[in-house]
């Protein structure tokens, strides 16, 4: 007994982050984490280079 208070709180916080409207500036963001300098360097592998790394 004795949780009825905390999850209220809980529950209060919760629809809180959920229902706020957060102002987030993506472009500041990306150029936080370099997301545009190592867009070239990061590249799926193609099949080819799938089988080779298979068969070292």
């Amino acid at each position: 007994m004795g949780r009825g208070r905390a999850k209220a709180k809980q529950t209060k916080v919760a629809r809180q982050l959920k229902y706020t409207n957060h102002n987030i500036d993506y472009d500041r963001l990306r150029e936080e984490l370099g997301a545009d300098a190592g867009r070239d360097e990061v590249r799926p592998a193609t099949a080819s280079e799938q089988e080779s790394e298979r068969a070292q």
